[in-house]
């Protein structure tokens, strides 16, 4: 499995822990994370079949949200499988090239999600509210399908280019490393980066760069952008057209935080948290798949009265006797 190298190694495979502290609890630990798996795919499978059967949803802002559910899906999907086959059948080792081809997905989907279709999809909602809000008779002519089209696959494919590169620099420049187990029950780039031997410099100036590109730039455009909505609905005439405008706003603003409470928590508790166990952080980080695509489809239909009231039709319609 290994040629040895001046103490360090050539992995074929790694060893994935699982949750490190609490193998005796993986069964049990299996219940909750299948069960949040579970209701993630019924919400996000739910969204976008609702939109497509509702003609009158046919509009951009839902469009975004059929993106958002897709990459919920996308997202939770690559860390659930091998989770559930270690917690159910101890298969700790993955081969090194299935290791980083998880990495690829878990990372590219989170930086579409995240920093971009995230952020792209709430910067192009802000942009859909400002346009309707500011000049709502080129509403349909600005934002239209072909555009929304567009954003999507140009989310896509910056993510695709982004987070491409990182599994071909482990390949190429970091062949060696000191030991095979990894300590989350997924394949984190950093996590690998941290076993191999050599100079992961690179490594660690690209992963910084993708960041504060995707996170810093993305989030001032999004703050632009309802700063011009806020500034429109200040100018509005009646305190009714003014909260009822800030209504359309609030779904967006609660996806938003649902995304960046659990990044916040998760990083200032891997910064600040030394003296937290190991097994709380890895719990922190798998617990992120699985939030955003529960809450996401929860946010959504609660908020928005044609998902709700359409979802409610389905729901009376299925229990009414034949």
């Amino acid at each position: 499995m290994f040629m040895s190298n001046n103490a360090c190694l050539v992995p074929s495979s790694f060893w994935l822990t699982g949750i490190p502290g609490m193998q005796s609890l993986h069964i049990w630990l299996s219940i909750p994370f299948s069960s949040m798996y579970l209701v993630a795919v019924v919400g996000n499978v739910t969204i976008p079949a609702v939109i497509k059967v509702e003609c009158s949803l046919h509009q951009p802002m839902y469009f975004f949200l059929c993106m958002l559910a897709v990459i919920d899906l996308v997202l939770s999907t690559p860390t659930m499988p091998k989770l559930l086959a270690i917690f159910w059948f101890g298969a700790h080792n993955i081969d090194l090239d299935a290791c980083l081809t998880q990495m690829f997905f878990i990372h590219c989907f989170a930086t579409v999600e995240w920093h971009l279709l995230a952020k792209g999809i709430f910067l192009a909602m802000a942009f859909d509210r400002s346009v309707a809000i500011c000049d709502p008779l080129r509403h349909t002519l600005v934002l239209t399908h072909a555009t929304v089209g567009r954003l999507g696959l140009a989310a896509l494919l910056c993510g695709v280019l982004y987070i491409g590169l990182l599994p071909l620099m482990i390949r190429l420049r970091l062949p060696l490393y000191r030991t095979q187990i990894i300590a989350p029950s997924y394949c984190e780039h950093m996590a690998i980066v941290t076993l191999a031997c050599g100079d992961t410099t690179v490594n660690n100036l690209y992963g910084m760069g993708i960041g504060f590109l995707v996170l810093i730039l993305d989030s001032l455009a999004i703050t632009a952008s309802y700063v011009m909505i806020f500034r429109v609905v200040t100018g509005l005439a009646t305190p009714e057209a003014r909260l009822k405008t800030l209504g359309t706003c609030s779904s967006h603003i609660c996806a938003i935080l649902v995304f960046y409470i659990p990044i916040a928590v998760s990083s200032l508790t891997h910064r600040f948290g030394h003296h937290v166990p190991p097994h709380i952080h890895i719990l922190l980080a798998n617990f992120y798949f699985f939030i955003p695509p529960i809450l996401n489809p929860v946010v959504y239909a609660v908020r928005t009265k044609q998902i709700r009231e359409r979802l409610l039709h389905v729901l009376k319609a299925g229990t009414q006797p034949k």
